[in-house]
């Protein structure tokens, strides 16, 4: 017999609130989500967005939290709300432990504010901590390749990659750039009107990941339109940095929810 547990019911509520107010474009997509599986990519979403912000105000619990994953990981002990979660998740899902273990190495990353020096080094972050969300999310879904794994890693990245882009002016504001040195000592510091070259360089890499990402999509067994939608409409603020005529001005391009639409109706439009 199971035991009903309200706690569960607060945790499934704080973690759909959560995903809405912090991932406005993932959380539409996550509508499109089969109702098998849409409430643990929230828990999953949750999981992912607790640890990060933690890391990002720079939370002196961030340590002990990302600690507290790598030990699940590594051993299976549950000491925290999100290893918590993250066992409830592996009774029903084959969690690759070792993608979680590479994104802690991606939280540490960041508390430990490391500049990139070489793409190779930048693409290396975006893996930690993007592309293992997608694998993690590829296994919540399910899949029917085993090559699935690498688009799954490639869609995460190409996100990742889309976000460092549209927020170079709050990064910079908060002494931060995910650029690499050796992109800025060709196209030069990412000012305002001065990084059209830049930009147009890396959303070409950008824009390769949603190619690699995207064409993993078929072998999900569940929720392709879903995904589909997601990169779609993320791959759309790629385009509009572009119609803002590429950091012309200082501020984060803004998808409108039409664009967003048409994106998804018409993909590649």
């Amino acid at each position: 017999m199971l035991l009903y547990r309200p706690e569960a019911d607060d945790l499934i509520l704080e973690a759909r609130v959560t995903t809405r107010h912090h991932a406005r474009t993932f959380a539409a997509a996550c509508r499109l989500l089969p109702d098998s599986v849409r409430d643990d990519v929230y828990r999953l979403y949750l999981v992912f967005r607790i640890l990060d912000d933690l890391v990002d105000e720079g939370d002196p619990r961030a340590y002990s939290a990302v600690d507290a994953v790598e030990r699940w990981c590594r051993d299976g002990t549950v000491a925290t709300r999100e290893t918590t979660v993250l066992a409830d998740l592996a009774t029903r899902h084959a969690l690759p432990r070792e993608a979680l273990e590479d994104f802690c190495r991606g939280m540490r990353d960041d508390l430990a504010t490391r500049p990139f020096r070489t793409e190779e080094e930048l693409d290396l972050y975006c893996f930690r901590v993007a592309g293992t969300v997608g694998l993690v999310m590829a296994s919540v879904l399910g899949t029917r390749s085993p090559h699935a794994g690498r688009h799954a890693a490639a869609l995460g990245m190409a996100m990742q990659r889309t976000n460092i882009l549209r927020d170079i002016d709050e990064d910079l504001a908060a002494g931060r750039l995910f650029l690499s040195e050796e992109v800025v000592e060709r196209f030069g510091w990412p000012s305002p009107g001065r990084r059209e070259a830049l930009l147009r360089h890396q959303i070409a890499r950008a824009d390769e990941l949603f190619e690699e990402g995207m064409a993993g999509i078929p072998m999900l067994r569940r929720g392709r339109v879903a995904i589909r939608a997601a990169a779609c409409m993320y791959r759309e603020i790629l385009r509009q940095i572009e119609r803002d005529g590429y950091g012309a001005h200082p501020g984060r391009a803004v998808v409108p929810r039409s664009r967003k639409l048409l994106a998804v109706a018409l993909p590649g439009h």
